[in-house]
């Protein structure tokens, strides 16, 4: 048995895949989620530290403004970051080949070639439904957690990714 020898120069460049950023809603959906889960956790807070069935200690209610601030310091460099990073995720789909990318500092691709894609599962939350997106998760085989997640697609591009894989996944291209 033979076997051909391929020149790393002769192989195409992962970084020239032409990836399709995620759906200009995802960044506003993620960012909106945050400041709803921080606004829901201060008035939480605010209806403990104001309400009257319970004598709170001193020091509790004098750490009541410190921990507001927090909250929201917090729900400021989270959405800061998220700003910056979801731009950084992309996607793209060839006809052997899903590949997702991702981070703001150090940078994955992930690659899974359409034949070793198990399943393919269409995720919607109540809030990616209220944005009408969707996220896909894709399993490869013999794995039992999902390889990896694209989040942010509008609900029609994820069932026509999700349709295409199904459709191809048992396919073999030669060449």
């Amino acid at each position: 048995m033979t076997y051909q020898v391929l020149e790393t120069s002769a192989l195409p460049d992962p970084l020239e895949i032409d990836f399709e950023p995620l759906n200009i809603r995802y960044r506003p959906m993620a960012i909106s989620t945050i400041w709803m889960f921080s606004i829901v956790f201060m008035l939480i807070m605010t209806l403990t530290r104001w309400q009257p069935f319970i004598a709170l200690p001193t020091d509790l209610l004098a750490a009541y403004p410190l921990a507001v601030g927090v909250v929201l310091f917090i729900s400021i460099l989270i959405s800061l970051y998220l700003y910056i990073a979801i731009p950084c995720k992309q996607y793209c789909l060839t006809e052997t080949n899903l590949h997702f990318a991702c981070g703001v500092i150090f940078r994955r691709i992930y690659s899974q070639p359409i034949l070793r894609i198990q399943h393919v599962e269409l995720k919607r939350g109540p809030i990616e439904r209220a944005f009408k997106l969707a996220s896909l998760q894709v399993f490869s085989a013999g794995g039992s957690i999902h390889t990896f997640e694209i989040p942010g697609l509008s609900l029609h591009d994820a069932q026509k990714i999700r349709q295409f894989i199904l459709d191809h996944k048992g396919v073999r291209t030669n060449g």
